[in-house]
């Protein structure tokens, strides 16, 4: 775009923007002549990716703002109209980041505007909660106003339809094309058709969480023995969680620096309870009061991740993979051993989480049903599950990027119910006379030893998108022959439905909907594959190896993380 063409989107942007922080911020930059900024943040408009909208908070149709919020709210609502619901209804929650109050509000005028009943929370509730929440209130939609585990510069957009899960097709291409289409936004004044909910939605919450436990009467027991450290990073989990804990006879041990919210999460870099920088005080304090486990959820709650001490005392932080997998464990073989596992079980996983989930699932004979990565592709095969006739009941699904589903109250990732059940896990292993790292060695040598790497690629502003799809076009024009000299096998493009050998010949189709992902299949099982996040600016490269021994499959992955990083170059 030439600067002209910019500075008439900038332009057109301060007349729509009703925010003066907002429309102040831009305004400023026109007066600067601030092209090079202008251009970013009006070069495109913000897209729904797999979780709604995500941006950088700022003026600008590439920004998170109150146009935007509103624009993508008019189109939601143009939306619904165009359904013909009899007495359509929304909920709205919102976490702790800058602006989340500001932004639920925005949305929820604009339903109201349109004639939509909007339930809104009055103070902040978690991801999972806003799903359950829907499903409660029967409701025609819900947003949740987040940016997941996002550095503070981000929040996000959700919306949710009336099963309790995030938008899919065709829902969520046609409130694209709608909110591209807005030109007229309508506002309430005032809360007309606005209802403030709190207590009568947390209350039924918590219960849930609480009725999902397998052995309550070892919790009632024995729960005041298992210490647990826990940390909300800043967010929006301080409530339900050490609610639900305290409730069933766990109590929590706060990290008291990262107890109450706040939207610039000022002890952490970025609240990402998957990295061990933002665990740091909660490992101190761990290893200080000799915690048998620490829990960690980001600041939608959706998120959990969790450490435990080896022999030694030292904190060990558990992958989401192997959370996944112990979890899996725990789950059906309690069900199974107090004869609670229904006819035909169902397991859920997306395409990058680990095999050794699989295995687990298979020896218990559940079966396994593979999606793409975002969560509401699980909620969706929950949903067919439910209309249809092939008799699976759902128990457990989740993802490698530490999200968990316990049950169908919600439709999406969990880390309340997730951390509830990883602490009754712990205690139930604890009173067998084992340690959560013993038993997930236990699993590796019943099921193969697997480990998992993540590649992490950022690549920010117009530059970095264009980086990032002459990467993606690269690797299926020219389809590597060995990646750390092993041999690639078998190739499949998610994008194009085709599983192809390695000489680029089609060899079957792929039953899932199309997405811009390419998975590696080696002859040694190893699997990588490469993604383009839908929600954040980078490319994620997974991959999962498998050997004979623990200490050779991370240094397998560790060779694995080498040559891909060699292979993108």
């Amino acid at each position: 775009m030439t600067n002209e063409e910019i500075l008439v989107k900038a332009q057109k942007y301060v007349t729509q923007e009703r925010n003066e922080t907002f429309r102040k911020e831009v305004e400023k930059l026109i007066a600067d002549k601030n092209f090079d900024e202008l251009s970013e943040r009006f070069y495109k408009d913000l897209e729904f990716g797999t979780g709604g909208l995500r941006g950088i908070i700022g003026g600008g149709y590439n920004r998170l703002n109150s146009y935007t919020i509103q624009k993508a709210t008019q189109g939601l609502a143009n939306y619904i109209t165009r359904q013909k619901i009899e007495d359509p209804s929304a909920v709205i929650a919102y976490d702790s980041r800058n602006y989340s109050d500001l932004f639920a509000a925005d949305a929820a005028r604009v339903l109201a505007g349109n004639g939509i009943k909007t339930y809104l929370f009055s103070s902040l509730r978690p991801t999972p909660e806003l799903s359950f929440a829907v499903r409660q209130l029967k409701a025609t939609t819900g947003i949740v106003v987040t940016a997941s585990h996002n550095p503070a510069k981000y929040n996000g957009y959700k919306v949710y339809w009336s099963d309790g899960c995030q938008v899919t097709p065709p829902h969520d291409d046609a409130i694209v094309e709608l909110a591209n289409k807005v030109e007229t936004i309508k506002i309430a004044d005032k809360d007309e058709n606005i209802v403030y909910i709190d207590e009568e939605i947390d209350r039924k919450y918590i219960d849930m969480v609480k009725n999902l436990s397998i052995r309550p009467d070892l919790i009632k027991e024995k729960g005041k023995s298992v210490k647990v450290v826990y940390t909300p990073l800043h967010g929006s989990g301080k409530m339900p969680v050490s609610r639900a804990l305290s409730e069933m006879g766990i109590d929590v041990i706060w990290v008291e620096e990262q107890k109450e919210p706040d939207g610039n999460f000022s002890t952490v870099k970025k609240p990402n309870p998957e990295e061990k920088e933002a665990l740091q005080l909660s490992l101190d304090l761990g290893k200080k009061v000799g915690a048998d486990l620490i829990l960690a959820t980001d600041p939608d709650a959706d998120r959990l991740g969790i450490a435990v001490p080896d022999e030694n005392g030292e904190f060990v932080l558990v992958t989401g993979n192997q959370l996944g997998a112990l979890l899996s464990d725990y789950i059906f073989s309690s069900k199974k051993n107090l004869g609670a596992l229904p006819a035909k079980p169902a397991f859920i996983k997306t395409i990058v989480t680990t095999n050794l989930q699989k295995k687990i699932a298979d020896f218990y004979g559940a079966a396994t049903f593979d999606v793409l990565t975002g969560f509401k592709y699980i909620g969706e095969k929950i949903r067919e599950f439910e209309t249809g006739t092939e008799g699976y009941e759902y128990l457990f699904g989740g993802e490698e990027s530490y999200g968990y589903l316990i049950g169908t109250s919600v439709r999406d990732k969990d880390a309340v119910s997730a951390a509830v059940m990883t602490a009754e896990m712990t205690l139930f292993h604890r009173s067998q006379g084992r340690s959560i790292l013993q038993q997930l060695r236990n699993l590796w040598k019943q099921f193969g030893f697997y480990q998992e790497t993540l590649i992490n690629l950022d690549f920010e502003g117009q530059a970095g998108i264009a980086k990032m799809d002459s990467i993606m076009k690269r690797l299926r024009e020219k389809i590597p022959a060995t990646i750390n000299a092993v041999k690639v096998v078998e190739v499949k493009d998610y994008k194009t439905s085709q599983v192809l050998s390695s000489d680029g010949k089609e060899k079957a189709k792929i039953l899932l909907p199309k997405s811009n992902v390419l998975q590696f299949i080696l002859e040694d099982e190893t699997v990588i594959t490469a993604r383009p996040s839908g929600t954040e600016p980078k490319i994620k490269f997974y991959a999962s190896v498998y050997s004979d021994g623990e200490e050779a499959a991370k240094k397998k992955a560790a060779d694995f993380d080498k040559a891909i990083r060699t292979l993108v170059g």
